[in-house]
């Protein structure tokens, strides 16, 4: 009796991994080679220099501005959520500021 339980749960465990793998070698084969063409594509058409440098700079007046929101934060002895809720409205001003 065991043996045969043994055998059943075997030959339906081969059957579904081999059902499974089957549905999924051809789905990713398909959704794979796709992208990867496009992507090439789409990076080449851009230059480098560009893409990067608008970042760079926008990074760097970001955390001048984070920066000196905090210090208006420490010199009004701002904690917690009231500090938090301070540097969002600092940052969002300065933001439109600029």
């Amino acid at each position: 009796m065991k043996i045969t339980y043994a055998l059943a749960l075997a030959g339906m465990l081969a059957f579904s991994s081999s059902a499974f793998a089957a549905s999924s070698t051809a789905a990713t084969t398909d959704t794979v080679v796709k992208p990867a063409a496009t992507a090439a594509t789409t990076n080449a058409a851009k230059p480098a220099a560009t893409t990067a440098a608008k970042p760079a700079a926008a990074d760097a007046q970001k955390q001048a501005i984070s920066k000196k929101c905090s210090a208006d934060a420490d010199a009004k002895g701002l904690h917690g959520k009231d500090r938090k809720k301070f540097r969002e409205q600092c940052k969002t001003a300065a933001m439109k500021k600029s």
